[in-house]
């Protein structure tokens, strides 16, 4: 599969296993929903609540044991933020780039990168609108 701004070809990723073996997992599937759900009322977002069940209680995948992902179960019970992590981790890896190219305004290399984030933005945006998982009005400025 080719990258999204470069013409060069992408590195394929890890797969996971098909039929995932849980049979070493000692926890159970209405102790895994009580501790997204107590960690989500800490405001801890959906993928540090991933990691957290992988390292502390040796979970490789929630959506394995339960039949549903994280952002299901949380959508289930009323708990989900206004705007989806990805786009939001980009508004602020934006607005990080903006404050740096406020102070460094020949620094064309970062110009580019922040172009490329924004036009990510604008995709996840049209995606999430058409989804109906943000509001039709939003924009990113």
């Amino acid at each position: 599969m080719a990258r999204t701004h470069a013409r060069v070809a992408g590195k394929s990723g890890s797969t996971r296993p098909v039929d995932a073996d849980l049979s070493f997992v000692t926890i159970k599937e209405k102790e895994v929903v009580k501790i997204i759900l107590e960690m989500a009322k800490n405001d801890i977002k959906p993928s540090i609540i991933g990691l957290t069940l992988r390292d502390q209680h040796g979970l490789p995948s929630v959506k394995a044991l339960c039949g549903k992902s994280i952002t299901a179960i949380l959508a289930e019970n009323d708990m989900t933020a206004k705007m989806p992590e990805d786009l939001f981790l980009l508004t602020v890896k934006a607005d990080k780039v903006k404050k740096h190219l406020g102070n460094n305004k020949r620094d064309t290399h970062n110009t580019r990168g922040f172009n490329l984030i924004t036009a990510k933005i604008r995709r996840l945006a049209k995606y999430y609108k058409n989804t109906g998982k943000i509001e039709s009005g939003w924009n990113y400025k």
